[in-house]
């Protein structure tokens, strides 16, 4: 199962107390899960369609719970192979679907005529606690995230950008959150990238429990790349160390050809045979192998020395 879906199943098993949330919430789902069909004489049929069927049982209970309707719930199977099952809410006229299209925000009067709203009914998410629980019913109906371990993202794909535009202010409304919009094909595409902003908005929603596995594999991911830094890190030294190894390797093996090691100074034939027993070692182990011990300046400066003497011989 998706970290998205996870996340979901979590928020499917958290239930607003307050009437104005569970109101807030559920307007939040009908927006951007919800289709609405002309059903005669100017009524009206709302189908709710969600993938999670934990999702469906949690809306079939709130929508029981706040306007006493029991709404029927079919099982549609995917068009394509191997996509799975829908799950399906339907609320016909006889179970005043007028009434919850119009306290959802969404049915709305205009000179005397009914007209469907296109954003977000401000006059439902006034309270801070209302803002949470839309968010929260927008996100079940429409959100996304990607797997964090690979990537830090969410987002809400939409028809509207009425309501997308609705759905950023509403997001940034709150302190230190900065979500985006972005236009895909025929989609307006709100969303937020980065791990603290995720974290914020899945703990305002109430997904407490997969803030704590979002958190763990922050960590584990931390680790991971500090391993192989460090990885990268062993590795560029060894280079270095190998690549100078050879330089000085080559200049020792000149001036024993050209003036023999016995006829170096014997703090310099010294280090010049430790190098050509031991061309994988540093300046510092070289130096715990002398006696008595030099330190890595000193085991530097001897090498230098032989350095310039092949240098020297060089010209």
């Amino acid at each position: 199962m998706s970290f998205s879906s996870e996340t979901k199943n979590e928020l499917s098993r958290t239930y607003p107390t307050k009437n104005c949330c569970k109101l807030a919430e559920i307007a939040g789902f009908l927006r951007t899960a919800g289709s609405i069909g002309l059903a005669g004489g100017g009524k009206f049929n709302i189908a709710l369609k969600t993938e999670n069927p934990a999702v469906a049982r949690h809306y079939k209970k709130l929508l029981k719970d706040y306007f006493d309707v029991d709404s029927r719930l079919d099982v549609e199977e995917g068009a394509a192979i191997n996509k799975g099952y829908f799950y399906k809410l339907v609320i016909g006229p006889e179970m005043r679907s007028d009434q919850i299209l119009r306290e959802t925000g969404i049915l709305m009067v205009r000179q005397g005529n009914n007209f469907i709203s296109d954003g977000i009914y401000q006059g439902i998410i006034r309270s801070k606690c209302c803002k949470k629980a839309y968010l929260k019913g927008m996100f079940l109906g429409a959100g996304t995230m990607a797997n964090p371990d690979k990537s830090y993202q969410m987002e809400w794909p939409l028809s509207s950008r009425t309501l997308a535009e609705d759905l950023l202010k509403l997001i940034n409304s709150f302190v230190d959150m900065d979500a985006k919009m972005v236009k895909r094909k025929s989609q307006y595409v709100v969303y937020v990238k980065s791990y603290g902003y995720i974290r914020d908005l899945m703990t305002m929603m109430g997904a407490h429990t997969m803030v704590l596995e979002l958190e763990n594999i922050k960590i584990k991911k931390e680790l991971r790349g500090e391993a192989i830094r460090l990885t990268n890190c062993d590795t560029a030294n060894m280079d270095r160390v190998i690549g100078a190894s050879g330089k000085q390797i080559e200049a020792i093996k000149f001036l024993d050809g050209a003036v023999g090691l016995n006829k170096l100074p014997e703090k310099l034939r010294e280090i010049a045979i430790l190098r050509l027993e031991h061309p994988e070692a540093s300046l510092l182990q070289l130096g715990e192998m002398l006696t008595p011990p030099l330190k890595k300046s000193g085991v530097n400066n001897r090498m230098k020395k032989l350095m310039n003497m092949y240098e020297k011989g060089q010209k």
